[in-house]
């Protein structure tokens, strides 16, 4: 692999992740930042709830592509065949970078969300079948929780049995990275949880006004 291409693939990756959607929205088309409102997170969900639907769906949509557009980034050089083990790999490690970009982004502070879309969207990338099996238990687990924050730990944390059974013993770098990847989602998302013991986490819905109407 190209050493050069890997550096300039970091930092790009890096660049993607730390476009900070939701501030730049809040502060384009309502003058406020969204990380002084809600939960304070710069995330497609305190968007939805500070904002509203159209603002959340914006930000989910574009924070999503960040992630998917990074994981793609591999596909420019030649060195390696995608689809394989090694190919994956990188993609991975690229990857991740748009991750961290999007919870420490340059253009805002270093003040970002969880990066759970970001995340998404670079699974996608990586491995299509996974991210549908992490995608269809973060739904099913936030239409019975009723909680996003619990959708996300869930479909992170299944995420190295769901490697283990479309991929077998034999993905060992893939496995291991959605392990270490389910331990800091879970750890970012702490405050949740301590909020979820206490029952006072903020429940989801499509339907709740918006905290700031335009």
């Amino acid at each position: 692999m190209n050493t050069g291409f890997l550096i300039y693939a970091g930092i790009g990756s890096y660049l993607l992740g730390s476009i900070p959607t939701a501030v730049w929205y809040g502060k384009t088309f309502f003058d406020i930042d969204v990380r002084e409102h809600g939960s304070g997170n710069a995330g497609a969900t305190n968007t939805l709830r500070v904002l509203g639907k159209k603002a959340g769906i914006t930000v989910l949509f574009f924070d999503f592509m960040k992630g998917l557009a990074a994981g793609s980034l591999l596909y420019l050089q030649k060195d390696l065949m995608p689809g394989n083990s090694e190919f994956r790999q990188y993609q991975l490690l690229i990857g991740m970078i748009a991750v961290l970009g999007h919870v420490f982004p340059i253009f805002a502070g270093f003040k970002g969300g969880k990066g759970i879309a970001t995340l998404l969207g670079m699974v996608v990338a990586v491995s299509w079948p996974v991210s549908l099996l992490c995608a269809i238990t973060f739904v099913l687990s936030v239409w019975i929780s009723k909680h996003v924050s619990v959708g996300s730990m869930l479909g992170t944390i299944l995420s190295p049995l769901f490697v283990r059974v479309i991929y077998g013993p034999n993905e060992t770098f893939f496995l291991y990275f959605c392990c270490v990847i389910a331990l800091l989602v879970v750890y970012t998302h702490r405050s949740n949880l301590a909020r979820l013991r206490a029952g006072t986490e903020s429940k989801f819905s499509f339907s709740k006004k918006p905290e700031i109407e335009k």
